[in-house]
């Protein structure tokens, strides 16, 4: 080679150093592990993959609590990501952190990239929204509450296997002749908060707390001891002691009890999908959540679950820029659709549920539906969603509640009326920390 060609093959060198050099990175900071962590990384592959000025850089943090609190300690610090996902009990807490972040509404008008909040399932863009209507933060793993079940077992057991339990009372008999059948976990449910108390509540068109569940303002107050939510939980104490409900833990970790075939029955995340569709060596089905035939108004429509993504401040504005760049790709019909179809996450855009249905896709995976129909109903002031400081702890405060009522050390009343009282401390706490 002569000092021509090295010369050229140098400044050619140089050029695509100095391109990659010039390509603004996106820090995007999660929660999502296995199946859902793999989807994350692949959608950050796929975007990088169709333009050369952005690079996003997924960094998973731990769970959703582990994520939040490491983007605090960041942000104080001065080098938060520019993208931080945060469940949806957060939101409140998001809201209140002005200084924080930049409303992604804010973000999308200043890139000057092409951006409807209608487009967007009404359920899902309105939980995010901020009362003067500008959309806070881009809607991302949206999910609702779901009911599984295991096909083989009930077949085994002598049910139908193509008819889930429609409602509490089906759960329970259905519970007992699986039971009967040697199933050691006949019933379990992940996140007893969400599932059993929040989505229960719009469910059945019940409020879970005052003033329209915290839309209407900080000094909401805890409604879940109501006689309707004591009498289900005095049902699953009663599940508990006849062994026809067993009780996995906290949060997800009982996730892995009904994709691994331990439990026949499960309440949990729609975007628990993704984990039985890869996982479950058995026919499973997805139908909507069980309710209690005798309550006006019900079943009425669940409330989202899952996470956003909010955009955190003092960024340069070329970040901005590619950020925005980003929630559009996401924005896609097709990118939505995919993962909607690969995760069990909503197709959190009208156009790509529209996409789904007409790919067939729904009728060659029966329940699959299940999730976008629960939440696409039209919403009562009792069931929009709900939204509260402090949720976080609150959950927590549930949790320690309730599981003194599995193990037979208070009543279903008792445990409910203390999680309320304790938990309208940290709303009182919250309010007074968030006076305007």
């Amino acid at each position: 080679m002569n000092y021509r060609s090295l010369a050229a093959c140098a400044a050619l060198a140089a050029m695509a150093s100095t391109a990659a050099q010039a390509q603004t990175e996106i820090q995007w900071w999660h929660a999502m592990s296995g199946p859902l962590g793999e989807w994350v990384n692949d959608l950050a592959k796929e975007y990088n993959a169709s333009q050369t000025e952005y690079k996003v850089v997924p960094t998973f943090k731990g769970t959703y609590d582990e994520n939040m609190t490491a983007a605090i300690a960041a942000f104080r610090a001065g080098n938060a990501p520019d993208i931080l996902q945060v469940y949806e009990v957060g939101t409140a807490t998001m809201m209140a952190a002005k200084k924080a972040i930049v409303p992604v509404g804010e973000v999308m008008k200043q890139a000057k990239v092409k951006f409807d909040p209608k487009a967007y399932i009404p359920a899902v863009a309105g939980y995010y929204t901020a009362p003067n209507g500008q959309m806070l933060s881009f809607p991302f793993n949206s999910s609702t509450t779901v009911f599984y079940y295991n096909k083989d077992k009930f077949k085994a057991a002598g049910l139908d296997p193509e008819k889930a339990p429609a409602t509490w009372p089906e759960v329970v008999a259905a519970a007992a002749k699986l039971k009967a059948n040697g199933e050691k976990c006949p019933f379990t449910t992940s996140w007893i908060s969400w599932t059993q108390l929040e989505s229960f509540s719009t469910w059945h068109n019940t409020l879970f707390a005052t003033k329209n569940n915290g839309f209407g303002g900080t000094d909401a107050r805890l409604a879940f001891n109501s006689p309707l939510h004591v009498r289900h939980f005095e049902n699953l104490a009663n599940m508990a002691k006849q062994g026809l409900f067993v009780y996995k833990g906290r949060a997800n970790a009982p996730d892995v009890s009904f994709p691994s075939g331990e439990c026949a029955m499960m309440t949990g995340s729609s975007g628990l999908y993704a984990r039985v569709s890869k996982e479950a060596k058995f026919a499973y089905g997805i139908s909507q959540l069980p309710y209690y035939p005798d309550v006006a108004g019900a079943p009425q429509n669940t409330i989202i679950g899952g996470a956003s993504l909010w955009v955190m401040s003092g960024k340069p504005p070329a970040h901005y820029k590619g950020v925005a760049d980003f929630f559009s790709f996401l924005s896609n019909a097709k990118v939505q659709s995919d993962s909607h179809m690969r995760t069990g996450y909503l197709p959190i855009t009208m156009a790509a549920f529209e996409l789904t249905e007409k790919s067939g896709f729904y009728k060659a995976h029966p329940g699959t539906d299940v999730a976008v129909t629960q939440m696409i109903r039209k919403t009562t002031d009792k069931s929009r969603g709900i939204r509260l400081g402090n949720f976080n702890q609150i959950r927590t405060i549930i949790d320690e509640e309730t599981e003194q009522i599995w193990a037979g050390k208070k009543s279903a009343k008792e445990a409910l009326d203390t999680a309320v009282k304790r938990g309208n401390e940290q709303l009182e706490r919250f309010q007074k920390a968030n006076k305007t």
